[in-house]
């Protein structure tokens, strides 16, 4: 009698850093991008949500903030430039989101110098 009750895990190597990833991160969220270095893959289509063809390397861009407080990240496709977005996991790593989050603020699109003549 043979058993066919085999543990399957889901893994995939990071396109980026080639880091093996389980695709069930620390807290049971599947995840689409690698813990370490946040990159991810195009591998779903932005419409219809079914497989893409493009598989191009995605880089993190961005932290966006959703109104219920939970953390986003923003990536952006290098081959086609379509942008996705993906809830953060807990073993995410923390220096590159909080790097993420504060750029607008420590690289802003006017000189600072301007709120020194402020009244």
């Amino acid at each position: 009698m043979s058993s066919n009750n085999t543990l399957k895990i889901d893994i995939f190597t990071c396109v980026w850093c080639g880091l093996t990833v389980s695709a069930s991160a620390a807290d049971g969220v599947r995840r689409n991008h690698c813990p370490s270095c946040l990159h991810s893959q195009h591998v779903l289509g932005h419409l219809d949500g079914g497989p893409s063809e493009c598989h191009g390397r995605m880089p993190p861009i961005a932290i966006a903030v959703l109104r219920t407080g939970d953390w986003m990240v923003i990536h952006r496709c290098v081959r086609c430039d379509e942008l996705t977005s993906n809830p953060i996991c807990t073993d995410d790593n923390q220096l590159i989101l909080m790097r993420m989050a504060v750029r607008p603020l420590a690289q802003p699109p006017f000189p600072l110098e301007v709120f020194g003549t402020l009244s």
